[in-house]
């Protein structure tokens, strides 16, 4: 199936005089005949569903379109992109452990590595997407247990370099994980391109209607665990008997793992409502994509010419740092503009308060046009060479295009400056 067959059908088909739409099973909990199949399945979750922390039917089946999607084995969702991308890295790393990341990620991103990890005793050594293969080599320590980067970063809106960050991590036996929040699998699968584990912030583009707050891990299955040293995967799990997890499970040890043990253990696991809400948003995904970078290609094109923007990041635009890799791994460069307001803090900031259409909020990717100031919301907690780093200047403010006619945008654009 194609992109927007995958989108309305994967994950659920309906027998015979079933729902046609994905139902909602509010149960935390499922009846069995006999202790005994209970306890089969305390020791194995893969044999059936026990308990909603671990699995639930409508997540299920949305878990299952997600991982159509992005060509994956298998997928978790959680009950946010936080949670995905922590899950996604304590899945093979432990206190003692370190884990290579660009720069260029998003701020929610770097605390959780920079602070939350180091507490934990996992060390995050940042390095610039741009730094050369013998630096980023270099980067590495034998306890490095896995690369990270964003496809589209948010809100520097650079592209990564996937296929060169997929081997320059394979070279060193760990595997690449890659948020692919901005683009989606509608415009790029990094999966295709070397990606291990991909995650994603479900809240996004994947909703679109900014009703749900949740995220998903991808498995590839194509990442060799017994290749590297990852002993939590290979060796056994005294948690479940003496388990072994690429042993009992092959390509789906990572995702299965992840399941059974730590979310076993944290719970944070989306509500079967949430996952229903969810799927009516990636029924239209791959529709929304289309007009999403459709309307963002003119907004571009419109703050390229206008006078009072100082600089405009897009990676769909002819000229932009980013272009070529852009036409190399993304079906379109999304909805979201980053641009640099002349005059500093001071402008952007009044330039927003002026916005009538588009909404000053914390959230991106909407069906609705929404705008934000990275280096005062949502990244104010880095530190001035963090921002640099991040690829986040004082004037620069991230618009979110949403799905309203191109043109009651532009006019909304065109007030608001007219008054900076």
């Amino acid at each position: 199936m194609k992109n927007a067959t995958k989108c309305l059908h994967a994950g659920y088909t309906p027998k015979n005089s079933e729902p046609r739409v994905v139902p909602i099973v509010q149960s935390t909990t499922y009846v069995y005949d006999n202790t005994e199949e209970v306890a089969a399945v305390f020791d194995d979750p893969t044999k059936s569903l026990i308990y909603s922390r671990f699995a639930n039917p409508t997540v299920m089946a949305v878990e299952e379109k997600i991982a159509a999607l992005e060509g994956g084995v298998g997928a978790m969702c959680t009950t946010s992109g936080q949670a995905a991308t922590l899950l996604s890295v304590l899945n093979i790393c432990e206190a003692g452990d370190s884990i290579i990341s660009t720069t260029e990620i998003y701020g929610g991103t770097v605390n959780l590595f920079a602070f939350t990890l180091k507490k934990m005793g996992i060390e995050c050594i940042f390095i610039d997407r741009n730094a050369s293969d013998e630096e980023i080599h270099a980067a590495f320590k034998p306890n490095t247990k896995l690369v990270f980067g964003e496809t589209i970063a948010n809100p520097a809106l650079t592209v990564l370099d996937i296929s060169r960050f997929a081997a320059i991590a394979h070279a060193h036996h760990v595997p690449l994980i890659v948020d692919n929040t901005f683009a989606t699998p509608i415009l790029c699968k990094p999966i295709e391109f070397g990606a291990d584990i991909v995650v994603h912030s479900t809240s996004k583009y994947m909703d679109g209607h900014a009703v749900q707050v949740g995220g998903v891990i991808v498995d590839s299955g194509n990442f060799d665990w017994e290749s590297g040293n990852f002993p939590g995967i290979t060796e056994p799990d005294e948690s479940y008997h003496g388990l072994c997890y690429t042993k009992q499970y092959g390509k789906m040890a990572y995702i299965l793992k992840a399941r059974m043990q730590l979310m076993r253990d944290f719970g944070v696991y989306p509500a079967a409502h949430s996952a229903f809400l969810l799927n009516l948003g990636l029924e239209t995904l791959s529709v929304r994509m289309k007009q999403y970078c459709e309307n963002a290609a003119v907004v571009a094109k419109y703050l390229a010419q206008n006078d009072k923007v100082e600089r405009v990041i897009y990676p769909g635009l002819p000229g932009d740092a980013c272009y070529a890799l852009a036409q190399k791994y993304l079906k379109g460069a999304s909805g979201v503009i980053s641009f640099v307001v002349k005059g500093g803090k001071e402008a952007a900031m009044r330039f927003m308060n002026s916005l009538k259409l588009a909404s000053n909020e914390v959230h991106v990717a909407d069906i609705r046009t929404c705008v934000l100031h990275p280096a005062s919301e949502t990244h104010r907690q880095l530190t001035d060479e963090q921002l640099v780093a991040a690829g986040i200047e004082a004037g620069m403010v991230r618009f979110s295009v949403g799905l309203e006619d191109v043109d009651d945008i532009l006019a909304d654009l065109e007030q608001a400056f007219a008054k900076v």
